[in-house]
């Protein structure tokens, strides 16, 4: 899909599973349609690709990469009796969550196998050797404090001034939420480099001075 089909491309985005709201995916993609002038961006956490396609479409827009990590068996609080376990993509014979197989059938039916790059790995080892400048970074990977942090810790600095640092799931009030990402987010926030703007929704949306 192309410019000309941006608008089916975040209709076709509310049919994949995920934890977005609609108004939080179209805020990512006027963010990742922003950032993609100046260079390729990146997620942490596609699960079965809802971000993915918000983020995606952007990308496609603007003819640059959109880097997706996530090793597809599930966050802590999706695994088998959590909160968030869903038996669809339970693979029983593995004997483990695998989102996988959903998040290709979502870039084959939405036409961006072209401009989503997936990486099925750990934030951590593909971190590793990286060297390409991002200009934007969403972190919605595990939701635990050393996972958060482990994912700020290793993309951050390979975020570009002007570029965004953005999170999902920041919750100013305990009773709404895990506020893991939330104590990163405000680490990430006393560090000086970077300018708060309004919350959307769950993301706190930081910009790289």
């Amino acid at each position: 899909m192309k410019k000309d089909n941006t608008a089916a491309l975040l209709e076709f985005a509310l049919s994949v599973k995920g934890y977005l709201t609609e108004n939080e995916g179209l805020r990512l993609f006027e963010l990742a349609l922003e950032a993609a002038n100046l260079g390729p961006c990146l997620e942490i956490g596609s699960f079965c690709g809802k971000s993915t396609v918000y983020l995606g479409a952007a990308c496609q827009w603007k003819g640059t990469t959109l880097f997706t990590i996530d090793h597809h068996h599930g966050s802590e609080e999706q695994q088998p009796s959590q909160l968030y376990f869903d038996p669809e993509i339970y693979d029983k014979k593995a004997g483990h969550i695998d989102s996988l197989p959903s998040l290709r059938t979502t870039l084959e039916n939405s036409g961006l196998e072209d401009t989503v790059v997936p990486m099925i790995t750990t934030s951590r080892a593909a971190a590793k050797s990286w060297s390409i400048p991002l200009s934007l970074v969403f972190i919605d990977g595990g939701h635990s404090y050393n996972c958060v942090l482990t994912d700020y810790q290793c993309w951050s600095r390979h975020l570009i001034k002007g570029g965004y640092l953005v999170f999902h799931d920041i919750y100013l009030d305990p009773t709404q939420g895990g506020q893991a990402p939330y104590e990163v987010y405000k680490l990430a926030l006393d560090s000086g480099i970077y300018i708060e703007l309004p919350l959307s929704g769950s993301l706190g949306i930081l910009r790289r001075i």
